[in-house]
């Protein structure tokens, strides 16, 4: 039962509001505009909260300011009611503290589509990774356990890159995050191309991700995730650690060893027929079992699994890409960067915008103005730049 709470000194428009919500199986608390303590709504823990801003004026911005300001209450998101001809005076101030707004008086139906809309972006933002902006958590797990209430066969595949750690220790958080980042933006596009339109991506955290497809899918859409992150990844590495191969690095001993770049470990465990799993647990355990095993495997590679009540384990299969030449193939950026017409933090910001609205690089580079036409022209068109 959703809980909503509502914040007003107007006793007709609190009695609507309950009678409304009551009856849409919302539990509903009533409160004073005014009050200052947070102490009773960290009890209450609402969902939603509704705050006439109109009735109150300085003091319910003020509480919603309060209550946004506050680790504990900072998620709640805020639906405010306000009078049409306050509107323009008030604006700037409910940017400090309001997720969304309504004339008063609310039509009770179209205030409820609010908080519910409301409610969503709360649960996706909170549940959702920081960096990557993909689902995390309990929504990944939500999903999962639908697919496997539904009896639908499908694939899980768990992303876990090899060497990260040391990457981040070497080159530091920054050109971690960028790592993550362009990890995320590879899975969505190789989803989007080779996967289904249904399909599911999520990022548990740090240098982990998820992907769900169909069981048709999976054998492409992991040998071209993987192809295309041991083409990509060498680049976030200086020319020298690229050459090499590999980077000196302190392991957990502390002893400076030769740590190869990093690498992609994907471990699948495919359902295409009746089967035993019962829940995401079973799920969870099969896939850290596969990743124990991959990660004694060099190199990026991908194992699936596949479970039904006839087979208990079905000779799992193992994927390894053969190792290309690491000076095989060159990025746009990287070309760009030979020919002295962008600097590395130009590539840099370029990339973070290209990552995050799904854009060209050269378009964004364009955009941006880092290059002109005539740049991204030559660029493309001089096929020798694109190797080493």
């Amino acid at each position: 039962m959703k809980k909503i709470l509502i914040i007003s000194s107007d006793s007709k428009l609190k009695e609507v509001l309950k009678f409304c919500f009551d009856g849409w199986g919302y539990k509903v608390f009533l409160e004073e505009a005014g009050f200052r303590d947070l102490t009773p709504i960290k009890k209450i823990s609402p969902d939603v909260v509704v705050a006439d801003v109109h009735s109150a004026s300085k003091e319910a911005l003020e509480i919603c300011r309060t209550l946004k300001d506050d680790f504990i209450t900072a998620f709640i998101p805020i639906v405010a009611l306000i009078d049409k001809r306050q509107l323009r005076d008030q604006l700037l101030d409910i940017k400090q503290g309001i997720d969304d707004y309504l004339i008063k008086p609310p039509d009770p139906l179209d205030l409820r589509v609010r908080i519910e809309m409301a409610i969503k972006r709360s649960q996706h933002s909170f549940y959702s990774s920081p960096l990557t902006g993909l689902p995390s958590g309990r929504i990944i797990e939500e999903v999962l356990k639908n697919k496997i209430e539904s009896a639908e066969n499908f694939a899980f595949g768990y992303i876990d890159i090899d060497n990260f750690k040391y990457f981040n220790d070497v080159y530091g958080y920054l050109k971690g995050d960028r790592v993550i980042m362009q990890t995320a933006y590879m899975l969505y596009t190789t989803i989007k191309g080779y996967g289904n339109r249904e399909d599911f991506i999520g990022h548990i955290g740090g240098d982990d991700f998820v992907f769900i497809t169909s069981v048709d899918k999976h054998v492409t859409v992991s040998e071209k995730f993987i192809s295309l992150f041991d083409r990509l990844m060498p680049f976030h590495y200086s020319d020298a650690d690229r050459s090499n191969g590999y980077i000196s690095a302190r392991d957990r001993t502390r002893k400076i060893k030769n740590i190869p770049l990093m690498s992609v470990s994907l471990a699948l465990v495919v359902k295409d027929g009746p089967s035993d799993i019962k829940n995401v647990i079973e799920i969870n355990e099969k896939v850290f079992e596969i990743k124990r095993y991959l990660k004694t495997v060099a190199g990026s590679k991908f194992m699936s699994d596949r479970r039904n009540r006839k087979e208990r384990l079905s000779g799992p299969s193992i994927h390894k890409k053969e190792d290309r030449s690491r000076s095989a193939y060159r990025p746009l950026g990287q070309v760009l960067m030979k020919k002295g017409e962008l600097s590395q933090n130009q590539l840099d910001e370029g990339l973070l915008l290209h990552w995050k609205r799904g854009i060209m690089l050269g378009e964004v580079l364009k955009e941006i103005g880092f290059i002109t036409e005539d740049n991204l022209r030559e660029a493309l068109e001089d096929k020798s730049l694109y190797k080493a």
